[in-house]
Protein backbone atom coordinates (compact mmCIF):
# COMPACT_ATOMS: atom_id res chain seq x y z
CA UNK A 1 0.00 0.00 0.00
CA UNK A 2 1.27 3.45 -0.96
CA UNK A 3 1.92 6.03 1.74
CA UNK A 4 -0.39 9.05 1.73
CA UNK A 5 2.44 11.33 0.57
CA UNK A 6 2.95 9.31 -2.63
CA UNK A 7 -0.77 9.27 -3.28
CA UNK A 8 -1.01 13.05 -2.93
CA UNK A 9 2.02 13.46 -5.21
CA UNK A 10 0.43 11.20 -7.86
CA UNK A 11 -2.84 13.16 -7.71
CA UNK A 12 -1.00 16.48 -8.04
CA UNK A 13 1.00 15.13 -10.99
CA UNK A 14 -2.19 13.89 -12.68
CA UNK A 15 -3.90 17.23 -12.16
CA UNK A 16 -0.88 19.14 -13.54
CA UNK A 17 -0.67 16.84 -16.55
CA UNK A 18 -4.37 17.22 -17.31
CA UNK A 19 -4.08 21.01 -16.95
CA UNK A 20 -1.13 21.02 -19.38
CA UNK A 21 -2.98 18.84 -21.88
CA UNK A 22 -6.07 21.06 -21.66
CA UNK A 23 -4.01 24.24 -22.04
CA UNK A 24 -2.07 22.86 -25.03
CA UNK A 25 -5.19 21.54 -26.75
CA UNK A 26 -6.91 24.90 -26.28
CA UNK A 27 -3.85 26.72 -27.58
CA UNK A 28 -3.72 24.48 -30.64
CA UNK A 29 -7.40 25.11 -31.28
CA UNK A 30 -6.85 28.87 -31.07
CA UNK A 31 -3.82 28.68 -33.35
CA UNK A 32 -5.82 26.76 -35.95
CA UNK A 33 -8.58 29.36 -35.71
CA UNK A 34 -5.94 32.08 -36.15
CA UNK A 35 -4.62 30.30 -39.27
CA UNK A 36 -8.14 30.08 -40.70
CA UNK A 37 -8.82 33.77 -40.04
CA UNK A 38 -5.46 34.81 -41.48
CA UNK A 39 -6.08 32.67 -44.58
CA UNK A 40 -9.48 34.28 -45.10
CA UNK A 41 -7.88 37.73 -44.81
CA UNK A 42 -5.11 36.71 -47.22
CA UNK A 43 -7.64 35.39 -49.73
CA UNK A 44 -9.57 38.65 -49.52
CA UNK A 45 -6.44 40.69 -50.16
CA UNK A 46 -5.39 38.47 -53.07
CA UNK A 47 -8.82 38.94 -54.66
CA UNK A 48 -8.57 42.68 -54.04
CA UNK A 49 -5.15 42.84 -55.73
CA UNK A 50 -6.36 40.85 -58.75
CA UNK A 51 -9.44 43.10 -58.98
CA UNK A 52 -7.22 46.20 -58.82
CA UNK A 53 -5.04 44.79 -61.61
CA UNK A 54 -8.14 44.02 -63.66
CA UNK A 55 -9.53 47.52 -63.02
CA UNK A 56 -6.26 49.14 -64.04
CA UNK A 57 -6.07 47.03 -67.20
CA UNK A 58 -9.63 47.95 -68.15
CA UNK A 59 -9.34 51.67 -67.47
CA UNK A 60 -5.72 52.58 -68.26
CA UNK A 61 -5.44 54.40 -71.55
CA UNK A 62 -1.64 54.24 -71.63
CA UNK A 63 -1.45 50.43 -71.90
CA UNK A 64 -0.92 48.64 -75.19
CA UNK A 65 -3.67 46.21 -76.16
CA UNK A 66 -1.39 43.17 -75.74
CA UNK A 67 -0.33 44.22 -72.26
CA UNK A 68 -3.92 44.98 -71.28
CA UNK A 69 -5.01 41.51 -72.47
CA UNK A 70 -2.13 39.86 -70.58
CA UNK A 71 -3.08 41.66 -67.36
CA UNK A 72 -6.73 40.68 -67.74
CA UNK A 73 -5.81 37.05 -68.40
CA UNK A 74 -3.39 36.97 -65.43
CA UNK A 75 -5.98 38.42 -63.05
CA UNK A 76 -8.64 36.03 -64.38
CA UNK A 77 -6.42 32.98 -63.81
CA UNK A 78 -5.68 34.10 -60.25
CA UNK A 79 -9.37 34.56 -59.49
CA UNK A 80 -10.22 31.14 -60.94
CA UNK A 81 -7.39 29.10 -59.36
CA UNK A 82 -8.63 26.48 -56.92
CA UNK A 83 -5.82 24.34 -55.48
CA UNK A 84 -2.97 25.83 -53.45
CA UNK A 85 -0.18 25.06 -55.93
CA UNK A 86 -2.13 26.56 -58.83
CA UNK A 87 -3.12 29.52 -56.71
CA UNK A 88 0.45 30.28 -55.69
CA UNK A 89 1.65 30.09 -59.29
CA UNK A 90 -1.20 32.34 -60.45
CA UNK A 91 -0.53 34.83 -57.65
CA UNK A 92 3.16 34.91 -58.57
CA UNK A 93 2.14 35.90 -62.10
CA UNK A 94 -0.16 38.59 -60.70
CA UNK A 95 2.69 39.88 -58.52
CA UNK A 96 5.03 40.10 -61.50
CA UNK A 97 2.37 41.88 -63.56
CA UNK A 98 1.77 44.36 -60.74
CA UNK A 99 5.49 45.00 -60.32
CA UNK A 100 5.92 45.47 -64.08
CA UNK A 101 3.04 47.94 -64.22
CA UNK A 102 4.19 49.91 -61.19
CA UNK A 103 7.79 50.09 -62.39
CA UNK A 104 6.98 50.38 -66.09
CA UNK A 105 7.31 53.45 -68.29
CA UNK A 106 3.58 53.76 -69.04
CA UNK A 107 1.80 56.84 -67.80
CA UNK A 108 -1.00 55.41 -65.68
CA UNK A 109 -3.70 57.21 -63.76
CA UNK A 110 -2.37 58.10 -60.29
CA UNK A 111 -5.55 56.90 -58.55
CA UNK A 112 -5.42 53.48 -60.22
CA UNK A 113 -1.69 53.17 -59.55
CA UNK A 114 -2.20 54.08 -55.89
CA UNK A 115 -5.01 51.52 -55.61
CA UNK A 116 -2.81 48.83 -57.15
CA UNK A 117 0.16 49.71 -54.93
CA UNK A 118 -2.01 49.69 -51.79
CA UNK A 119 -3.51 46.30 -52.74
CA UNK A 120 -0.01 44.88 -53.28
CA UNK A 121 1.18 46.15 -49.90
CA UNK A 122 -1.89 44.68 -48.20
CA UNK A 123 -1.17 41.30 -49.80
CA UNK A 124 2.36 41.41 -48.44
CA UNK A 125 1.10 42.16 -44.91
CA UNK A 126 -1.68 39.56 -45.04
CA UNK A 127 0.75 36.91 -46.28
CA UNK A 128 3.17 37.75 -43.47
CA UNK A 129 0.41 37.42 -40.83
CA UNK A 130 -0.76 34.14 -42.36
CA UNK A 131 2.73 32.64 -42.51
CA UNK A 132 3.39 33.75 -38.92
CA UNK A 133 0.23 31.95 -37.80
CA UNK A 134 1.26 28.85 -39.76
CA UNK A 135 4.75 28.93 -38.22
CA UNK A 136 3.37 29.18 -34.67
CA UNK A 137 0.91 26.34 -35.27
CA UNK A 138 3.49 24.06 -36.87
CA UNK A 139 6.00 24.78 -34.09
CA UNK A 140 3.57 23.60 -31.43
CA UNK A 141 2.26 20.66 -33.44
CA UNK A 142 5.67 19.11 -34.16
CA UNK A 143 6.59 18.93 -30.49
CA UNK A 144 6.75 15.43 -29.10
CA UNK A 145 3.92 15.44 -26.54
CA UNK A 146 1.24 17.15 -28.68
CA UNK A 147 2.12 14.75 -31.50
CA UNK A 148 2.01 11.64 -29.28
CA UNK A 149 -1.24 12.63 -27.61
CA UNK A 150 -2.74 13.73 -30.96
CA UNK A 151 -3.88 17.01 -29.45
CA UNK A 152 -4.57 18.51 -32.86
CA UNK A 153 -7.00 15.70 -33.64
CA UNK A 154 -7.46 15.19 -37.37
CA UNK A 155 -6.76 18.80 -38.29
CA UNK A 156 -4.51 19.12 -41.31
CA UNK A 157 -1.05 20.59 -40.75
CA UNK A 158 -1.24 24.09 -42.27
CA UNK A 159 1.17 24.96 -45.06
CA UNK A 160 2.91 28.22 -45.86
CA UNK A 161 1.74 30.44 -48.71
CA UNK A 162 4.92 31.38 -50.56
CA UNK A 163 4.65 33.93 -53.31
CA UNK A 164 6.81 36.78 -54.51
CA UNK A 165 5.04 39.83 -53.12
CA UNK A 166 7.67 42.51 -53.57
CA UNK A 167 6.29 45.93 -54.39
CA UNK A 168 8.50 48.36 -56.30
CA UNK A 169 9.10 51.63 -54.54
CA UNK A 170 7.24 54.63 -55.94
CA UNK A 171 9.45 56.81 -58.13
CA UNK A 172 11.26 59.55 -56.26
CA UNK A 173 10.50 62.91 -57.91
CA UNK A 174 13.87 64.29 -56.70
CA UNK A 175 15.73 61.58 -58.62
CA UNK A 176 16.71 62.29 -62.21
CA UNK A 177 14.71 60.23 -64.69
CA UNK A 178 17.54 59.90 -67.21
CA UNK A 179 19.65 56.76 -66.57
CA UNK A 180 23.34 57.38 -65.97
CA UNK A 181 22.86 60.86 -64.53
CA UNK A 182 23.38 61.10 -60.80
CA UNK A 183 23.18 64.06 -58.52
CA UNK A 184 26.30 65.46 -56.88
CA UNK A 185 25.78 63.74 -53.51
CA UNK A 186 25.19 60.33 -55.11
CA UNK A 187 28.47 60.55 -57.01
CA UNK A 188 30.25 61.04 -53.70
CA UNK A 189 28.65 57.85 -52.34
CA UNK A 190 26.04 59.54 -50.19
CA UNK A 191 22.33 58.91 -50.44
CA UNK A 192 19.98 61.83 -51.21
CA UNK A 193 18.72 61.73 -47.61
CA UNK A 194 22.21 62.45 -46.28
CA UNK A 195 22.40 65.71 -48.21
Amino acid sequence: MLPVGWLVLAVVAAVLLSMWVTFTATRLDRLHARVDAARAALDAQLVRRAAALLHLAETASGLRAARRAACEETAGHALAAEDDAGRQAAENRVGRAVADLLAGPEALAPAATAELREAAVRVRLARRFYNDAVRDTRTLRVRKMPRLLRLAGHAELPSYFDIDDTVPEPPDPARPSIPGIAREGERAGRSPRDL
